[in-house]
């Protein structure tokens, strides 16, 4: 029984920290408040993914758990639905989009899935499939081209990808206006998406790393220039490279 337990005492735990006399910051949160935050958590969680370690993957789960039940509780005092009720219809809707395993459908179908999902959504179905406008851009690119791959639209191979990201970029250096340069660079992040998921990269995870290995050379860059007597803001570009090849030689030997 100890594992059912461990719900309802965080369940419980929460319920104090909402109640008078609990925390303040706590009692305050709304589901609007509270959007950046499983956001943020669910990004943690992929890090944790990545790093390979599974005590940081099981307490970045737990972190995303905690919004599930802060948002169930604030449905509960709202009167519109509990933490159980979600559990519930989680439950129902894995049984009803597997009839291949719960029914009698014969296996697995992208077809039949999007069907489902239309037919409970009361939507219009789409070949492509539901179009979550919520994700980020490059995930909802990955999402929109895997798609299309159950549709045998795809590449077999990384190699033409390659070539496709080169032709994107062709038709890039040829634009003229404004309006151009915004649909092929559009045209060749796509192509990019396409690339890493064909190289079984998460373009998203891999953005952000990127973005954070510049944040850190940027630092570099600008412990060495305080080292050296040189002022930061405002050299040059050439010095500016030079301390940045500086900055990327300390980095990879560290």
């Amino acid at each position: 029984m100890e594992k059912p337990e461990n719900i309802f005492k965080v369940i419980e735990t929460m319920k104090k920290l909402r109640a008078p006399g609990g925390c303040e910051w706590d009692a305050k949160q709304t589901h609007e408040s509270l959007k950046p935050y499983i956001i943020e958590e669910a990004f943690e969680v992929v890090e944790a993914i990545d790093s390979k370690d599974p005590h940081k993957l099981k307490e970045e789960l737990g972190d995303v758990l905690l919004q599930i039940i802060f948002h169930s509780l604030i449905g509960e005092e709202n009167g519109e639905f509990d933490f159980y009720d979600i559990a519930k219809d989680l439950n129902a809707k894995l049984i009803r989009r597997h009839p291949h395993v719960f029914g009698n459908a014969k296996g697995y179908s992208y077809e039949r899935w999007e069907d489902i999902k239309a037919s409970e959504k009361k939507e219009k179905k789409r070949k492509i499939g539901k179009v979550n406008s919520a994700l980020p851009g490059l995930s909802m690119a990955r999402r929109v081209q895997e798609n299309a791959a159950e549709y045998n639209f795809d590449w077999d191979s990384p190699e033409p990808v390659f070539n496709k990201v080169l032709e994107e970029i062709d038709e890039l250096r040829r634009t003229t206006t404004q309006d151009e340069r915004t649909e092929e660079i559009g045209d060749l992040i796509f192509a990019v998406v396409n690339l890493a998921r064909h190289l079984n990269i998460d373009p998203e995870v891999a953005v952000r790393k990127s973005t954070e290995k510049f944040i850190d050379r940027f630092e570099r860059m600008s412990k060495i220039a305080e080292k050296k007597g040189i002022e930061f803001k405002s050299q040059p570009i050439e010095i500016m490279e030079k301390l940045w090849q500086k900055a990327k030689e300390g980095s990879e030997r560290s």
